[in-house]
């Protein structure tokens, strides 16, 4: 029996040391247990002998949450291993579970730590190795401007890696500066930040700004919505004459002078067609967010992304 205890309240490292854990044991037949939500005779079930006496690797998460009932059911197993099985635990530390922990240490396993980050330093280190795993290089003023932008929120740190990763030119080393377009506007974020990066064909910054809005509670109908009245106002000023002035358009297209001029600038690019095809896209992912789609949120990035290329082909 391979025996493995992941010890720690970091939970992005835990999945991590699960996944290779599991990597090591190639072909093997993988069962992953909620400790929280399991009932009676689960462990047994999932522990007791093959029939066809393959490998398996059993992932037991947050043993901590175990009642008496179901530590007996572990306990039990440990008594008497099968062979054929890796036996995976993660226990996330505190005094909850302690008696089931100190016997599965006496078993000597492979223990591997995944302790809460909390100091900015080894924050920084976390940082500094996500954009090493990416194979990419970043200063060290830009992986501190990241730790102060996202805080302790590891699995932040993580995705913002490595989106920054994806997004940086290649070969290019992040920068502070990098960081800072990243997260501009973070908290200001709007609907219409989303549909004016979107309508001017900036494809990187209307996926950005759009994961700003959402990682800030804007709602995606909210999104649609904006992204709607700027097409509106397009088409509204796609029909005016260009000889006209906006101040003397204004009242007419029921816009203010500032508006058409936008507007007069996002046209470059468009044309009838593609105005029309956006009108559509814009149309699904409305239908898609309010219950269409399985996925929504990848519904309006597909929907920000379409929209976006077709001004570049425009």
């Amino acid at each position: 029996m391979g025996l493995t205890l992941i010890q720690g309240g970091e939970s992005i490292l835990a999945d991590r040391a699960i996944a290779a854990t599991v990597a090591k044991v190639a072909g093997a037949t993988l069962t992953q247990l909620e400790c929280s939500e399991i009932e009676h005779g689960a462990i047994t079930d999932a522990l007791a002998p093959s029939l066809f006496g393959e490998e398996r690797v059993i992932v037991l998460r947050e043993i901590q949450e175990l009642a008496s009932d179901l530590q007996d059911e572990v306990t039990g197993f440990l008594d008497d291993p099968d062979e054929s099985v890796t036996l995976v635990l993660w226990h996330k530390g505190g005094v909850k579970g302690k008696a089931l922990l100190d016997k599965i240490k006496k078993l000597k396993p492979e223990l591997i730590q995944v302790d809460a980050i909390k100091k900015d330093g080894d924050k920084a280190q976390f940082v500094h190795d996500e954009f090493a795993r990416a194979g990419r290089k970043i200063t060290v003023d830009a992986v501190q401007a990241l730790v102060d932008a996202l805080g302790s929120d590891l699995r932040e740190l993580s995705g913002a890696a490595s989106q920054l990763a994806a997004d940086v030119t290649a070969g290019k080393t992040i920068e502070a500066s990098d960081i800072e377009k990243f997260h501009q506007g973070r908290i200001e974020t709007t609907g219409y930040d989303v549909a004016d990066a979107t309508l001017d064909g900036k494809t990187d910054l209307a996926l950005i700004t759009l994961r700003q809005a959402l990682s800030t509670g804007v709602d995606p109908v909210l999104i649609i919505s904006a992204l709607a009245a700027s097409i509106r106002t397009l088409a509204k000023v796609s029909g005016a004459s260009r000889g006209m002035k906006s101040f003397d358009l204004a009242s007419s297209l029921g816009l203010p002078p500032w508006q058409i001029d936008k507007a007069r600038r996002q046209l470059q690019g468009w044309n009838p067609t593609t105005l029309s095809a956006a009108v559509v896209t814009l149309a699904q992912a409305d239908a898609d967010i309010k219950g269409a789609s399985a996925d929504p949120l990848y519904a309006l990035e597909r929907c920000i992304l379409d929209i976006a290329r077709a001004k570049v082909s425009g």
